[in-house]
């Protein structure tokens, strides 16, 4: 589906199912330097199951026009827009890492947007490894094989896939290779910059689940348990032999720990 926001246009991912208005809708946040197709397995499993699955492109993402916004305050704006330019009502915001803290800014900011909130793959921060922002600057192919290699836990480097016949860490290297010139770069310094995530999460008031990956190095558990100890409202949901990019490693995990979290918080 597009959208227009800002006078540019806006892609989402729909899952293949045509909905009805009555279903209700769950926006799934893409993270750095990666687009709605992180998120196809998700958006199709909650498409059948009577939700309106949208898994959005940021802007200068995926099929999303317009330029890279250089915070995360600023996307959470950019995504209030959207939901009110598409006409959702409320939502189920679901967030993988910097999608995380877009999730958080709705849910404090706009309250009378957000139905829920789902974290996959969080923390209080977000370091960004001097040597993996470089490459961010002047080696995306670099940066694409740090991130895949950090990014995935043990069992997806030695195969695997939930997937038969498809490669995780070359799709994820992949998908970092065709973002953006600078866009990488871009949503790596607005995650350094973001240092409001405990109080977001303290100041939201809606139902909240973390989802943490046992084996996850870029977000460690430590730091996503933390984040959910400031959230009023909040389960954990971990996961074992899974790292940062849980949605692929990890498909049939996250999406029923989704399907939970959106169904209890259904009206």
């Amino acid at each position: 589906m597009i959208v227009s926001v800002d006078g540019h246009d806006a892609h989402a991912s729909t899952g293949g199912v045509l909905f009805t208005h009555d279903d209700p809708v769950v926006l799934l946040v893409h993270g750095a330097g990666m687009d709605s197709t992180v998120w196809q397995l998700q958006t199709r499993y909650l498409a059948h199951r009577g939700f309106r699955a949208i898994a959005v492109d940021l802007p200068a993402h995926g099929r999303s026009a317009g330029d890279a916004l250089t915070t995360v305050e600023e996307m959470a704006d950019w995504v209030a827009r959207f939901v009110k330019a598409a006409d959702f009502g409320t939502v189920h915001v679901v967030g993988h890492s910097m999608g995380t803290f877009i999730a958080l800014e709705l849910a404090s900011r706009y309250p009378a947007l957000t139905t829920s909130i789902t974290l996959c793959g969080t923390a209080t921060g977000m370091p960004v490894h001097p040597e993996l922002l470089a490459a961010a600057d002047d080696d995306l192919p670099r940066a694409a094989a740090l991130m895949a290699a950090w990014g995935h836990a043990k069992p997806a480097h030695v195969g695997l896939n939930p997937t038969p016949g498809l490669w995780m860490l070359g799709g994820s290297r992949a998908l970092v290779e065709n973002s953006r010139p600078g866009v990488l770069a871009t949503d790596f310094r607005a995650c350094m910059a973001y240092t409001g995530a405990e109080a977001a999460a303290a100041a939201a008031t809606c139902p909240a689940t973390v989802v943490i990956g046992l084996g996850d190095k870029m977000t460690p558990p430590k730091s996503g348990r933390a984040l959910a100890a400031a959230l009023d409202q909040s389960q954990i949901v971990e996961l074992a032999d899974t790292g940062h990019t849980m949605m692929i490693e990890n498909p049939r995990a996250v999406k029923r720990a989704i399907l939970d979290a959106v169904t209890a918080a259904s009206p």
